[in-house]
């Protein structure tokens, strides 16, 4: 349905209005149906598009729909970071490590990769390095899966062909088929699995952490060495993780 045109506003309230759409938007939108679902002038919204886009906090997809730009994504870690809500998610965290006994964190999705933006490392001598700011695949990794598993159908059929699968470890899927299969694994599990995928001799899952209309807000994993924690070991913490989930949702995803 077409918007009534609304009346003149600042072209700041414009600006946020149009990142806001496309930050909401089930669909990538184009510069015309933005336009028409947020009232304004077809010229104004391709203008401040472009302007977006240069500026890097919008960016075009292959089929010419609008997706979040890295700046875009930077801003919403960095809103995500921030004083009260690190607070809490830091000690959430903590207290899942401890109880677990094993690096806990978050991850968020960022274009073809999924993005470490909080992490609670273990303390044991043992350990895999993956810091805070780490991009890591989609394909392999347990909170890449459980991403690509919450997409919709048609959205998965059309990242999937693009993503740039290659063998990272002994147990990577690289056929599609087979890819397929265990996202629709994971979908009914909604519980993603890194049984060395990503790394020789880690073994990771993941739960979601949900905004308030359902939707992934990010990635609640755990990883492991595999000479530490058996992957079966690792999911005997997934009730844990569910409950940390849900607090995690309490503060970041209402």
């Amino acid at each position: 349905m077409r918007s009534t045109p609304r009346e003149k506003g600042s072209s700041i309230t414009r600006v946020l209005e149009i990142i806001e759409a496309v930050a909401a938007a089930k669909e990538p939108l184009n510069p015309t149906a933005l336009a028409e679902k947020l009232g304004i002038p077809k010229a104004s919204a391709h203008r401040l598009v472009q302007t977006l886009e240069s500026e890097g906090f919008l960016q075009f997809g292959l089929r010419g729909g609008l997706l979040p730009g890295e700046r875009l994504h930077a801003t919403a870690v960095n809103i995500l970071n921030s004083g009260r809500h690190k607070a809490l998610r830091q000690a959430i965290l903590r207290e899942l490590s401890a109880d677990i006994g094993e690096t806990c964190g978050l991850s968020v999705p960022d274009g073809l990769d999924m993005l470490y933006f909080d992490r609670v490392q273990t303390n044991w001598p043992l350990q895999i390095n993956l810091p805070i700011g780490s991009h890591t695949p989609l394909w392999c990794t347990a909170s890449g899966k459980l991403y690509l598993a919450s997409l919709a159908p048609d959205q998965l059929e059309r990242v999937l062909p693009r993503l740039p699968i290659q063998q990272m470890a002994r147990n990577t899927l690289t056929d599609l088929s087979a890819l397929r299969d265990d996202l629709a694994r994971v979908r009914e599990e909604d519980m993603g699995t890194d049984s060395e995928e990503f790394i020789d001799g880690m073994v990771a899952c993941a739960v979601p952490v949900r905004d308030a209309q359902g939707r992934l807000l990010a990635c609640l994993f755990s990883h492991a060495p595999v000479i530490r924690c058996s992957m079966e070991q690792l999911l005997g913490f997934v009730p844990r993780m569910r409950a940390a989930a849900k607090e995690l949702e309490s503060i970041v995803g209402g």
